[in-house]
């Protein structure tokens, strides 16, 4: 028997739990993946409540086929960490395919794997990207090469249908998606900017503003080392 494929999820404080486990499900419920949680030093981490623990440490993890980073508002802390971007570099050197959800495309950016590529992002953090030499696409998932990056938060499941299909076929990726039952209808249409009431949307980017401001200069900091 095959060995099966390795997904490791690099967790780090400040994430969005749904971009984790959103996928995580996904693919710890297809047969032939094994999906691993770790953080630095198997810390627990924890997302709105939700305590992450029993952790593998990073450290200990050789090599993977498949980095999945999840994004989350506490993106910048972790570009701002030697220790796990440094494996995120080590891991990343040897996987197959370089993945991430949300804003854990600027992490890969910040590792200086998304230079001249395409990539996916959250809305709100997309036009960061190109500080990285990353070229920002609107897509609910991109492929770039062995790169595949999802947008914000929920499009992690629709990156996880993608990647299990890129992995072990279409088949395979259906037969997850019928047994989890996802089949999404929204009741309302407003899941992106050009989509959302101009009422809805102007409040949201009016808060996000404000909110966004202390992270963007450090991320701009990160940038401006990282291609120096």
């Amino acid at each position: 028997m095959s060995q099966p494929i390795t997904i490791v999820f690099p967790l780090y404080p400040g994430l969005t739990q749904l971009d984790f486990t959103g996928p995580h499900q996904f693919f710890a419920r297809t047969p032939g993946l094994a999906p691993r949680a770790a953080s630095v030093d198997a810390r627990p981490i924890s997302s709105c409540g939700l305590v992450f623990s029993e952790l593998e440490d990073l450290a200990t993890i050789e090599r993977c086929d498949v980095l999945c980073v999840p994004g989350g508002a506490g993106c910048q802390q972790a570009m701002e960490d030697a220790a796990f971007m440094g494996h995120i570099q080590r891991l990343a050197a040897t996987a197959r395919y370089l993945t991430s959800v949300c804003t854990g495309s600027l992490i890969l950016g910040a590792a200086g794997y998304l230079v001249g590529r395409r990539a996916a992002c959250h809305w709100a953090w997309r036009d960061l990207l190109p500080l990285f030499g990353a070229i920002p696409d609107d897509a609910r998932v991109v492929r770039d090469g062995n790169i595949l990056t999802g947008g914000g938060v929920t499009a992690g499941i629709d990156f996880a249908l993608t990647v299990i299909a890129e992995l072990l076929g279409d088949t395979a990726a259906q037969e997850v998606q019928l047994l989890l039952e996802y089949a999404p209808a929204p009741p309302f249409n407003a899941g992106r900017p050009e989509a959302a009431p101009i009422e809805v949307r102007e409040a949201l980017m009016q808060r996000q503003a404000a909110a966004m401001a202390e992270p963007r200069a450090r991320i701009e900091k990160v940038a401006a080392q990282a291609l120096a």
